[in-house]
């Protein structure tokens, strides 16, 4: 098998010439070598993705002509194997960076569940109380009593499953709340 590649406006680069490769059934290469030495183009025309420029390919005695359901490539920096697994550790970072966002959006939707089973005046009490406000002060923004207030601001505390105002606030600030008003 031979390849080459356009190395100018009528020049062409041979990157593998005169390729002589049998491989047993499930047997393992490794190829080697540096950056433009043809690694890739050879393993791209094993597994059909390209046609070899001379010669041919063939899988169990039949040419390969496209792509070959009996053959998997797999293209490893062997830098990276080297530097002791830091794309692994990169990957691993992502997944985790990807299963925090999930669990956060899960949560986002929990509180957003929640706070829709809060009525009108559960959401004004929770929106002035959550600003610092004593429940006199948020009944005289509402015009209703300090006792109303206490009554109202249980039920979002139940509601939102707020074990203490911190945890309140901090859901609060999560729903944009805070900043509304």
């Amino acid at each position: 098998m031979s390849a080459s590649t356009a190395a100018g406006a009528s020049d062409q680069l041979v990157v593998l010439d005169n390729v002589d490769l049998t491989l047993r059934s499930a047997e393992i290469v490794g190829l080697l070598g540096r950056s433009g030495s043809g690694k890739s183009t050879l393993l791209r025309a094993i597994a059909g993705l390209i046609r070899p420029s001379g010669g041919s390919v063939s899988f169990q005695g039949q040419p390969v002509t496209g792509p070959c359901s009996g053959v998997a490539v797999v293209v490893v920096n062997a830098i990276e194997a080297a530097k002791g697994g830091e794309a692994e550790d990169r990957d691993r970072a992502g997944l985790e960076t990807d299963r925090a966002q999930r669990l956060d959006a899960g949560l986002m939707a929990e509180l957003r569940e929640r706070f829709a089973t809060l009525n009108a005046r559960e959401r004004d009490v929770m929106t002035l109380v959550v600003t610092g406000l004593l429940n006199k002060q948020v009944a005289g923004e509402l015009g209703v009593s300090e006792i109303t207030v206490k009554v109202n601001r249980a039920q979002v505390m139940r509601k939102m499953q707020a074990a203490t105002l911190p945890d309140l606030i901090r859901m609060a600030d999560r729903l944009g709340l805070a900043a509304n008003r």
